[in-house]
């Protein structure tokens, strides 16, 4: 058997969730949150250093615009117009991609300039840490989360996992029967709207959906989320 492997991981609301399985855990993570600024709902997705010129390339996107320096990092924006069939008008979404060192954030924004994104960035913070990014929202500037950051990671033989800190709103979920017991919590099975499988961990401190992916065996789900073990790490 396998010996077992620690990492740690910080969203972005800085939280850091401490990982630790005999289940091969080098593939990297991304954090996704969603914060208001001045009244305009925001999401950013932070991951690894190559994220963003991976997100551009699938737009399209060959060059930046933009790049200054900001906040200890490298920030690119890029402008790229898109038509939406549905309402039949032509977008200029930017992409905006805050590079550290080992790290990047990314979001999309719509129909503001690149002297109004540097205004709302200045609100949120920007940090590099060891463990990942983390953003720390000003609510004097009207800046805030909107809710609990979440960490998404794939783990081989187990599938998509998505993890944040647990809520009113996550136990309020729960079905009302009791689920299987497992090392961090109880383990809930129930499917997607396409009918596939997905599991919910429900620990005193994490909430944890795992969705398996074509390659896992869902049946083995179940044994392997118990040599898994997810806490706060602070």
């Amino acid at each position: 058997m396998a010996s077992a492997a620690t990492v740690d991981h910080r969203a972005l609301d800085g939280t850091a969730y401490r990982l630790a399985s005999a289940l091969d855990l080098e593939l990297p993570f991304t954090s996704v949150a969603e914060v208001t600024v001045d009244g305009r709902l925001v999401e950013l997705t932070a991951g690894p250093a190559g994220l963003g010129e991976n997100i551009a390339a699938s737009l399209g996107i060959t060059e930046f615009d933009s790049e200054l320096s900001f906040q200890g990092g490298t920030l690119r924006t890029a402008v790229k117009s898109e038509y939406d069939a549905q309402s039949k008008t032509v977008e200029k979404p930017m992409l905006v991609v805050w590079q550290g060192k080992r790290f990047c954030l990314v979001t999309r924004l719509y129909r503001l300039t690149v002297r109004d994104v540097l205004g709302m960035l200045r609100t949120l913070h920007i940090a590099e840490h060891d463990e990942g990014i983390t953003l720390t929202p000003e609510p004097a500037a009207g800046s805030r989360f909107a809710g609990p950051a979440s960490i998404i990671k794939e783990v081989p033989g187990l599938g998509l996992v998505e993890m944040s800190r647990v809520t009113a709103e996550h136990t309020a979920q729960l079905p009302p029967w009791k689920g299987v017991t497992v090392g961090d919590g109880e383990l809930y099975r129930d499917t997607l709207s396409d009918g596939k499988p997905f599991f919910v961990l429900a620990a005193p401190e994490v909430w944890a959906t795992v969705v398996p992916l074509a390659h896992t065996d869902v049946e083995r789900v179940p044994d392997r989320v118990g040599q898994l073990t997810l806490r706060i790490a602070d």
